[in-house]
C-alpha cells in the first residue's frame, strides 16, 4: 500500500537564473542595520516559519531576477519552477507633499538629524520623528502593506515575495535612503530641501514637490505683460514749490497722531529752499 507522502508529487525546484540578485548573507539572519532589522521584523512576525525559510534560500540561491524601488511599491521578479517569471509587487502608502513638508520642517529644527541625513546616513530615532508627527516610517503590521505575486500559492507572503522582502532589507542596508525613497521622498529632494529650510531659504525649499507649467506650452504668453504699467509720477521741480515728498504714495504711518510725510515737510523745504538761494562760489 503506497504511503501517503506518495500521494502528493516532489516539491518542484526553482529555475537557475543567470545574474540574479543574491543576497550576500549565506547563514544566519538577513540584514545588518537596526532599520532592516525593523523592516524583516514585520515579515517574520507575519510569515509561516517554513515559507520564510524558502524565501530566505530563494534569495541567497538569486532567483530574484530584479528588484525595484519606487514611491509606495516595490516590484521584482522572481524565477520559480516555472519558465515564466512570477511578477512580485509590495505596496505601501508614501507620503503626500504637505506630510513631507512637515517631515522635513522637523528634522531640519535637529542639527544632528539633518548633519546625520546630509551625510548619507541613517539617523539613529529617526523613526521618533516619523511617529511624532503621525507618519510612521516602518509599517507597524502586514495591514499596512498590500502584498502581491502572481503565482498560484494561496498563502500570502509566499516564498516569493518573502525572497523579495530579504533582498529589499538587504538594499536598505546598501542605502538607506531607499526606505524613505518607498515612503515618496527620493535622496536628492529630501537633501534639497533640508539645505534650503536650514539656509531659511523659502524660496528654494519643496524642490522635489515644485511643478509648474513647462516653458515650452507658455511661449505664446512668455512675453505679454501681466498687467497695465503704473505711468510714473512727474518729477517735481523746486519752481513749482513741491518737494519729493510729494511723489511719494500714501505711506500709512503715523508719529504721535501725525503723518510722516507732514513731519518731514518743514525739512525737505529748508532743503529746497536753501539749494534755492545758494550760489557756486568762483572756481568752483
Amino acid at each position: 500500500m503506497p504511503s501517503v507522502s506518495s500521494w502528493f508529487p516532489p516539491p518542484a525546484r526553482p529555475l537557475p537564473v543567470e545574474g540574479g540578485l543574491k543576497a550576500r548573507s549565506t547563514r544566519g539572519q538577513i540584514a545588518q542595520t537596526w532599520w532592516s532589522h525593523r523592516f524583516v521584523a514585520v515579515l517574520e512576525d507575519i510569515g509561516v516559519g517554513g515559507r520564510m525559510q524558502r524565501g530566505r534560500n530563494y534569495a541567497r540561491r538569486g532567483q530574484v531576477i530584479s528588484l525595484d524601488v519606487t514611491a509606495g511599491a516595490v516590484t521584482a521578479r522572481v524565477q520559480g519552477s516555472q519558465v515564466q517569471p512570477y511578477r512580485v509587487r509590495v505596496g505601501i502608502a508614501a507620503f503626500g507633499k504637505q506630510e513631507w513638508a512637515v517631515l522635513e520642517r522637523a528634522l531640519a529644527a535637529s542639527a544632528w538629524y539633518s548633519a546625520k541625513l546630509l551625510s548619507g546616513e541613517m539617523p539613529e530615532n529617526i523613526e521618533e520623528v516619523f511617529a511624532a508627527e503621525g507618519l510612521p516610517l516602518f509599517p507597524a503590521d502586514a495591514d499596512e502593506l498590500s502584498m502581491d505575486c502572481s503565482c498560484p500559492d494561496w498563502s500570502v507572503p509566499c516564498k516569493h515575495i518573502a525572497a523579495v522582502f530579504y533582498l529589499m532589507a538587504e538594499s536598505f542596508d546598501e542605502d538607506p535612503f531607499r526606505i524613505l525613497a518607498w515612503r515618496g521622498r527620493d535622496r536628492e529632494g529630501l537633501l534639497a530641501n533640508l539645505e534650503a529650510i536650514r539656509a531659511d531659504d523659502p524660496a528654494a525649499a519643496d524642490v522635489a514637490g515644485r511643478s509648474g507649467t513647462p516653458l515650452t506650452e507658455r511661449l505664446d504668453s512668455w512675453f505679454t505683460m501681466a498687467g497695465d504699467l503704473v505711468p510714473p509720477a512727474p518729477p517735481v521741480s523746486p519752481a513749482d514749490g513741491g518737494t519729493v515728498l510729494g511723489q511719494l504714495p500714501e505711506l500709512g504711518v503715523t508719529v504721535r497722531g501725525h503723518a510722516l510725510v507732514d513731519l518731514l515737510e518743514p525739512a525737505y523745504t529748508r532743503f529746497r529752499e536753501s539749494g534755492l538761494t545758494a550760489s557756486p562760489q568762483d572756481g568752483e
